[in-house]
Parts: C-alpha cells; sequence; structure tokens
C-alpha cells in the first residue's frame, strides 16, 4: 500500500499552540537543513513510525526535493519517490489540486493520504474511485 505525505501542516506543525515544540535530530541532519530553520519543528521519532507501518513512502509534497535532501536524513529515512505535480493546478472546485495526480500517480493501487487540506469533495472523489474498484481487497 502506498502512502502520500505531505509535510506542512501534518509531519511539520502549523497552527498548534505555541511555542511550536523544537526537536534536536536523531541523525546527523544535512547541511541543505540549515536551509529549512523549521525543520525542528518536526519530530525526528516519527520516521521510525512511518517505516514500522510497512507501506511504501512516497513524498506528496511542494517540498519537492528537498523532503529527500534534508526532510528524509532528518527522519532517518531513505530517499522516498516524489510526486510529479503538473505544471498547472487543477481549478476544477472544490477538489484539491493534489487529487487527481495521486489518484493518478497510485495507478490502481491502494493508497491513504496524509494531508491537512484534504476536503469533503475529495473524500467523495476518493470514495468513488474506491467503489469502482470494490472487487478488490
Amino acid at each position: 500500500m502506498l502512502l502520500f505525505l505531505d509535510v506542512d501542516g501534518t509531519l511539520l506543525p502549523f497552527g498548534a499552540a505555541r511555542p511550536y515544540p523544537s526537536y534536536e535530530p536523531r541523525f546527523t541532519p544535512p547541511q541543505a537543513a540549515a536551509a529549512h530553520p523549521l525543520l525542528s519543528r518536526v519530530d525526528p521519532g516519527l520516521g521510525p513510525r512511518l517505516i514500522a507501518l510497512g507501506c511504501e513512502l512516497v513524498w506528496a509534497t511542494t517540498w519537492l526535493d528537498d523532503a529527500n535532501l534534508c526532510l528524509a536524513p532528518w527522519l532517518g529515512l531513505p530517499q522516498l519517490p516524489l510526486v510529479d505535480w503538473p505544471d498547472e493546478e487543477d481549478v476544477s472546485a472544490p477538489l484539491h489540486w493534489k487529487t487527481r495526480p495521486l489518484v493518478d500517480w497510485a495507478a490502481g493501487r491502494e493508497f491513504v493520504w496524509v494531508d491537512d487540506e484534504i476536503t469533503d469533495a475529495d473524500f467523495a472523489v476518493l470514495e468513488a474511485w474506491i467503489r469502482g474498484r470494490r472487487a478488490r481487497p
């Protein structure tokens, strides 16, 4: 099963009560991490927890290559595949712009999408997609 991971608002807390948490790295942070001063808000303990899920982890974030350059080493994760976002956002209201690219990327495989911006419209599309594949477990 695929696990699509967003970063901002999920792994990297926003909007929570202040002060935000600040963590020390468990692994040697790459030099690129200095370019992301908010990285210390990400709990490095999440990496082993994500690996323990036994899913194929995939970055579904606008961090793009920085997710593998900065965040993966911070979490002790290997380099993960990245969803390649289209050049233009899908503005088909009310869907979130990531919905269709993620469904396409999954190519019929089961997946979990962890994102802080998923709406009821996105759930409706995903539910329809799942109903269309009921024969699969």
